[in-house]
């Protein structure tokens, strides 16, 4: 199987489970493996045959930024809804990190894995 990738999209939402963080908007960095097969894309050079990542970009920026979940998990979990419904992705991996979470480490965040390959 093959992977299409998205790395280091950056959104601001609002995300946290605190008082302060409900009142403010946050950077979160979202990196996205998606297994399809990629060979009639290739042999017909047709953005038609494979998985669009512009599209899905768009389409993740746009539901990050819309939101306003308390935990990235849930912010996680939707995204992965997303994808797999409106681009029939059959396997995916996100990473989600909340870099600004706590003052001692670069990032925190959470990986989840759905679907099959």
């Amino acid at each position: 199987m093959d992977i299409i990738f998205i790395r280091d999209l950056e959104v601001e939402t609002v995300i946290g489970v605190f008082d302060w963080e409900r009142k403010i908007k946050q950077k979160l960095i979202f990196n996205i493996e998606m297994a399809t097969d990629i060979r009639q894309a290739a042999k017909s050079d047709d953005l038609n045959h494979t998985v669009d990542y512009n599209a899905i970009s768009k389409q993740v920026k746009s539901l990050a930024e819309a939101s306003s979940y308390q935990l990235i998990e849930a912010l996680a979990e939707a995204v992965a809804n997303l994808i797999m419904q409106d681009f029939c992705v059959r396997w995916l991996s996100i990473q989600l990190d909340k870099p600004a979470a706590i003052p001692f480490a670069q990032s925190v965040g959470v990986k989840i894995e759905r679907g099959q390959r």
